[in-house]
């Protein structure tokens, strides 16, 4: 089992509910495979750096699992087929990332902050 980080770029003409439901069909899909979910984050509308499909902005989701490497492939299969995906990135993360995500998550300083002058 691998840790891995998935970023998508959903289409921006997606209702809430249509959001909610795709994310909840990844999750499903990862959970049949034999992954599980560790967090999940759905950023929201954003722009983009440069439009995707005629598209100036996307809804981003990044989420971070744990599944065996032979399930990336179909799940990459997956979101090629999907309409509402423009983009999509997986990422394998290494002990010190998976490490970093944590303690990021949990609050913990990750010696990355910015001083704040007063």
């Amino acid at each position: 089992m691998q840790n891995y980080e998935l970023m998508v770029i959903f289409t921006p003409v997606l209702s809430e509910d249509e959001f909610k439901s795709a994310q909840k069909k990844y999750a499903e899909f990862i959970a049949a495979g034999g992954g599980s979910i560790v967090h999940s984050n759905p950023w929201g509308l954003k722009s983009l750096a440069y439009p995707i499909q005629k598209k100036t902005t996307g809804i981003y989701w990044v989420m971070e699992y744990v599944a065996p490497s032979d399930m990336n492939e179909k799940l990459k299969i997956q979101l090629l087929r999907d309409e509402q995906v423009l983009r999509h990135i997986v990422i394998k993360l290494d002990k010190y990332a998976v490490e970093y995500n944590t303690r990021k998550r949990s609050g913990v300083s990750t010696g990355n902050e910015k001083a704040v002058e007063g």
